[in-house]
């Protein structure tokens, strides 16, 4: 991996974006491997209050991003892209078992017929506009394989999630006029791969399937950092502007 990073075209920044309930620290891993290798690598920090807000802060990243971008979503951080996305240093997206949101679309209405595996969604209203995640099912569901202990710490620091940024609404999907990849998560517990692979064919995205759950991000770094330098690679292979 360390010669094709190498090789992949300079000038290009990746911004990673997290997902609802967590924040950005579990994209340490992705980011060290392509930080090293001399990637510019930000990590996004989001409220996950409004949809609005979540992306104002993700162009605020795009903005102070010297060159071209590529964005990087898990999870609710897909919709996210998909909007930030349309920004013109934005030369590609990269979705890892994410939501990916057309015009129209927000994470409640990509779910309204989704069931996790086995269960109803593990989260708990807190009765003011936001959801809580069952930390009892936390390290089931989003991630069997991430280490215990680790999990476990996780779970007792998750972040709740605005019911209002579940349901923010998409204006236009970046996705339908920019190249993107997605990595499938195929054990994945809480956005389910058939969900996964329908969204990512309607996208016309290059997929990748790797074996893990919903936290591929964090136990599969190898592979995610792998494909994001596909992705800047064949930007440049194609000619896009980096300017």
């Amino acid at each position: 991996m360390q010669e094709d990073i190498k090789e992949a075209a300079p000038g290009i920044t990746i911004v990673l974006v997290h997902g609802a309930f967590v924040d950005g620290s579990g994209w340490r891993a992705v980011h060290d491997r392509l930080n090293r290798n001399g990637y510019r690598v930000v990590v996004v920090q989001n409220a996950i209050r409004s949809l609005e807000d979540d992306v104002a802060n993700t162009r605020r990243a795009i903005a102070a991003a010297p060159g071209a971008v590529i964005l990087v979503g898990h999870s609710y951080g897909g919709v996210v892209i998909s909007e930030a996305g349309n920004d013109p240093k934005v030369v590609a997206l990269v979705y890892v078992a994410a939501f990916i949101a057309d015009a129209g679309e927000s994470v409640q209405t990509l779910t309204a017929n989704h069931v996790p595996v086995g269960s109803k969604p593990p989260f708990l209203p807190t009765g003011d506009g936001y959801l809580l995640f069952d930390t009892s099912k936390f390290p089931e569901v989003f991630g069997g394989d991430i280490p215990p202990e680790t999990s476990g710490f996780m779970a007792a620091a998750l972040k709740p999630w605005a019911i209002a940024s579940m349901a923010g609404k998409v204006t236009a999907a970046a996705w339908r006029v920019k190249p993107n990849w997605y990595v499938v998560a195929t054990d994945d517990r809480l956005v389910h791969p058939s969900l996964q692979r329908r969204m990512a064919e309607r996208a016309g995205a290059h997929v990748v399937e790797v074996a893990g759950s919903h936290a591929i991000y964090m136990t599969q770094p190898e592979t995610i950092a792998m494909t994001i330098v596909q992705a800047a690679r064949a930007t440049a292979d194609c000619g896009v502007n980096q300017a």
